[in-house]
């Protein structure tokens, strides 16, 4: 036995042998490995829109805050000279609006007059985030049952589903003008609810008439992502559940819910973030007045009298979202960006 195991080992050991083990260089890469040069090649290849983004988006931003230090022109109070602006003002186009603080003709600063645009910053912030609240919530419940509606099986279906899409593919200013229309204390609104409201003329009545035009508006763009998450969902497991008893109920919430949550979660992030910058719809149907002057609309109606201010203004309204979107990202736990997840050991 040890003669021929010595024998064997010999044998390998020879020249020639066709059984000796293949060297390091001559193996095939393995699957998934990366090949040298191919990360210099994928970076050249992404400079030129990683150069073009850094021109187009990232050199106006920066552009911007470094404006929001600056003054703006205007009559120089202690000299009753005009001046062109562009001197370092510091932090004191911040405080102007977080602390709601104006200057005084002495050159002093003081708390801003009601009705200036200065004492509406906060009002503005409270406004944007109730409509995120308040519309985010109702297109999330309608969305889901437009969705579960779209993903039965029934006769006509295709037609429902582009009734249920028309409103998303109207541009945001054609349904402004749209609902103004509705919303007219002659329109068709009043005439069905046997009312008499000019919608557009008071704090309420011109806030509800907002939410309802922007969950009318864009209610489809959650139904449609939702919808994609239950074309996800195997049939198997809901026959599965239909077996064990579970009724329809019981299927929505331990089947269906959590089975849909990730495109539910993306769904949500991004409509806040799209009401968060909310602009065209107020703008259009109440002109921001009578309580619906959202941050976008402040920061618009800011840049008339001066850039470098309202840039600190956008600067401060970018911040709040950010905070906001991150907050609702860790809270939803959504995976945004499609990252793997950690294998369980």
């Amino acid at each position: 036995m040890a003669v021929a195991g010595h024998t064997e080992r010999r044998t390998a050991e020879e020249p020639g042998n066709d059984r000796r083990r293949p060297s390091r260089k001559g193996r095939a890469p393995r699957r998934g490995a990366r090949r040298p040069g191919e990360a210099r090649t994928a970076y050249l290849l992404i400079a030129p829109a990683v150069l073009l983004l850094a021109l187009v988006v990232g050199y106006p931003v920066l552009k911007a805050v470094y404006q929001s230090f600056l003054t703006d022109p205007g009559l120089d109070r202690a000299t009753g000279m005009f001046d062109s602006g562009g001197n370092w003002f510091g932090l004191h186009n911040y405080t102007h609006w977080l602390l709601q603080r104006c200057a005084t003709p002495e050159g002093g600063w003081t708390s801003c007059p009601s009705g200036a645009l200065g004492s509406q910053f906060w009002g503005s912030v409270g406004v944007t985030v109730g409509f995120t609240v308040v519309a985010c919530t109702l297109e999330t419940v309608i969305g889901m049952v437009f969705a579960l509606t779209m993903h039965r099986a029934f006769r006509g279906r295709a037609m429902v589903r582009v009734a249920i899409l028309v409103p998303w593919a109207i541009p945001t200013a054609v349904t402004s003008k749209l609902w103004q229309v509705m919303f007219d204390p002659q329109g068709v609104v009043n005439k069905l609810l046997g009312t008499h409201y000019a919608w557009t003329s008071s704090l309420w009545p011109a806030r509800s008439a907002i939410v309802v035009a922007d969950t009318w508006k864009t209610t489809p763009f959650i139904a449609l992502l939702i919808l994609a998450g239950l074309q996800n969902i195997p049939a198997e497991t809901y026959e599965a559940a239909r077996i064990d008893g579970a009724g329809a109920w019981r299927r929505f919430t331990n089947v269906t819910l959590p089975l849909v949550k990730p495109a539910l979660a993306v769904a949500v992030v991004f409509r806040a973030l799209d009401t968060l910058r909310m602009y065209d719809l107020p703008k259009i149907l109440t002109g921001g007045s009578n309580g619906t002057t959202t941050s976008s609309v402040l920061v618009v109606n800011q840049l008339t009298r001066g850039a470098n201010s309202a840039s600190a203004l956008s600067t401060i309204t970018f911040v709040l979202i950010f905070v906001i979107a991150f907050g609702l990202v860790r809270l939803l736990n959504a995976n945004l960006f499609g990252a793997p997840a950690k294998a369980v050991s």
